[in-house]
Formats: structure tokens, C-alpha cells, sequence
């Protein structure tokens, strides 16, 4: 690491953790259904939440005009309202204040010229990144305000692994400045990874399917769906035409999901066997040995969230395995690219 780029892997860095900071308190906001308490869109106004009795019953009247009171929470009280209000929130102050975060430093190293020509390019597309995941946040919540009390799943999937995304790239981003000598070890494991990495973020998009069609409430049981059964009935009959049922079919979303779970992991012991007997660095070593582990506590992690039905702190716990086990396959991945 080059003394001169201290700063702006330290900005990077800090960004990584903000990031995962927003998808900590965006799936808290999930499981919790608080995503479309608050129905309009203020860029600047709506960092202020409501700060009297008059504005909190004005941001409920507001909140009562939506599909989501008048179909599933008309019993809420003043105080239920406040209990939701506060996750969305929270996770749309901490999109803005990321926001700050990378435009401000970003113009005073471009000023100060303390970032090359290419690390200025990725830094663009960071930005452009986030403007977009802001754009996929606000589209997401537009799909619940309408008939369904509900986000699409697939606005979901867009939004959240597009974050996934932004903080992948966001790393790597600092993995370069943080490693810029790097060398090409073995094109075959780092095929093989590259292979991991994309089964693993087609994974991410299905564990965002599961959690936007409420899919992990049903069939409660491993290793089979229901008891007696390693593939229910519903996987393949409940949607018609059938390729629905395995992307707007509960069953047959949660069926992928658990499939995809022991393709991924292995995926990652074969990476690991395939690495044992060469001879590669102490951060390939320590990459790979991570990434076995984690596998095996992310799919400890989805096991148990599908058979305790989904508490808050599991299902947050699953998605921060997700996140955790996306960064150790990343860096892997770096440490293996040229």
C-alpha cells in the first residue's frame, strides 16, 4: 500500500462499512414491514422525522391513504406507526448520508489530485452505483403504494443486490490501492472463483425473492420441505405456466434458494480442495480457508432461519452471512486475478 493512498482506501473502507450498515438496518426494516411507512419521497425535508404530536398524526393520515393500513394494519395505533416509521427511516437517512460520504471526499481528492486517472473512473462508477440503488430504493417502495400492500419481490431483489454489488465493487475499488502489485497465481482457480462468485450473487437474488414473497414462513423443515418430503407438491404445480413457480412461486422460490445453498457451498470446497496442495500466498491460504468456514456458518445460518420461521435477529443475521461471505469471495477473488 502506497503511503500517498492512505486516505482514500480509508474513504473506501468507510464506505464499505456503510454499506454494510444500510443492508443491516434495510433487512431490519424488512422483517420488521416497515418499508412503506413512509410513502413520500423528500430528498432533503425527509431527513427530519416528524417532531411534534401535530406532524406524527399528519405522516399518519398520510400513511392510512396507502393499501398497506387499509388492507393489513388497520388496528395500528399512533404508536404502532411510530414503531415502523422509525427502520424506514433510518435506512433512508443512512442512503443520503452515504451519499454525502462519497461525493464530498471524492470532490477533494479530484481538487487535490490525489487520485490517479484510473481510480477517478471507478470512483464515477461508484457514485453512478449509488444514485442508482437510491433510484431502485424509491422505485421498490413505489410498487407497494398502489393495489398490492406489498414491494415487488423483484424490485426487492433489484435494490438489495444491487447493494451487494455496490460494496463488492466499492472493495475491490480498495483492494487495488490496497494491493497494487498484484500477480496471476492460477487462471483455473480464479475461473473457478469467478464461477462462485456469480452462483453466489444469483443466490443473494434469491434469498431476496424469499423475503419478498414471505417464502421462509413455509415449509419449516430440513433437510426435506415438509416432512417426508425433499420436493413439495406446491414447487411445481402453484404457478402456471411452471417456470413461474420458481420465481414468483413461494415453494418453488424456496426450493431454488435451498438448492442453490449446496451448490454454493460446493462450489467453495471444491475451490478449497482444488487449493491444498499448491503452493500459494498466506493471503490466498487465509482467503480460501475463510471462505470455507463462513459457507458453513451462512448454511448453519439459512437452515435455522427456515426452521425457527424467520425471527428478526436470524433472518438479519442470515443476510449479514450473505454480505460477509460475498467480501471473503471477493477478496479471494482479487488475490487470484492479476
Amino acid at each position: 500500500m502506497k503511503k500517498e493512498n492512505k486516505k482514500v482506501i480509508y474513504w473506501l473502507l468507510i464506505g464499505c462499512i456503510l454499506i454494510f450498515i444500510m443492508v443491516v438496518v434495510g433487512g431490519i426494516t424488512r422483517l420488521t414491514h416497515s418499508g412503506l411507512s413512509i410513502s413520500n419521497y423528500k430528498l432533503i425535508s425527509g431527513t427530519i422525522p416528524p417532531m411534534n404530536d401535530i406532524e406524527w398524526q399528519e405522516a399518519f393520515d398520510l400513511y392510512k391513504q396507502y393499501p398497506e393500513y387499509q388492507k393489513l394494519n388497520t388496528h395500528f395505533d399512533l404508536q404502532d406507526f411510530k414503531d415502523i416509521y422509525f427502520w424506514e427511516w433510518l435506512h433512508r437517512v443512512l442512503g443520503r448520508f452515504i451519499g454525502v460520504v462519497f461525493f464530498i471526499p471524492f470532490l477533494y481528492f479530484l481538487v487535490r489530485k490525489q487520485l490517479s486517472k484510473p481510480t477517478i473512473k471507478k470512483s464515477i462508477i461508484l457514485l453512478i452505483l449509488g444514485g442508482f440503488q437510491g433510484f431502485l430504493g424509491w422505485y421498490m417502495v413505489k410498487s407497494g403504494l398502489v393495489d398490492n400492500p406489498d414491494v415487488s419481490h423483484y424490485r426487492l431483489a433489484a435494490h438489495l443486490t444491487t447493494a451487494f454489488i455496490t460494496f463488492a465493487y466499492t472493495f475491490w475499488v480498495a483492494l487495488d490501492l490496497i494491493f497494487p502489485n498484484k500477480k496471476e497465481i492460477n487462471k483455473k482457480i480464479r475461473n473457478l472463483i469467478r464461477f462462485g462468485l456469480g452462483i453466489l450473487i444469483i443466490q443473494i437474488i434469491y434469498g431476496a425473492f424469499v423475503a419478498g414473497l414471505d417464502a421462509g414462513f413455509i415449509h419449516n423443515h430440513w433437510p426435506m420441505m415438509n416432512e417426508g418430503k425433499f420436493i413439495h407438491e406446491t414447487v411445481y404445480i402453484e404457478q402456471s405456466p411452471v417456470y413461474k413457480n420458481f420465481i414468483e412461486g413461494k415453494s418453488g422460490v424456496q426450493f431454488v434458494h435451498r438448492m442453490l445453498a449446496y451448490l454454493v457451498a460446493l462450489i467453495i470446497i471444491i475451490i478449497w480442495n482444488k487449493t491444498i496442495k499448491l503452493e500459494i500466498t498466506n493471503y490466498q491460504k487465509k482467503a480460501i480457508n475463510f471462505l470455507l468456514v463462513m459457507v458453513g456458518v451462512q448454511f448453519l445460518l439459512g437452515v435455522l432461519t427456515i426452521i425457527m420461521q424467520v425471527p428478526v435477529w436470524l433472518g438479519v443475521a442470515h443476510q449479514v452471512g450473505a454480505f460477509v461471505l460475498l467480501s471473503i469471495m471477493t477478496f479471494a477473488l482479487h488475490r487470484f486475478s492479476k
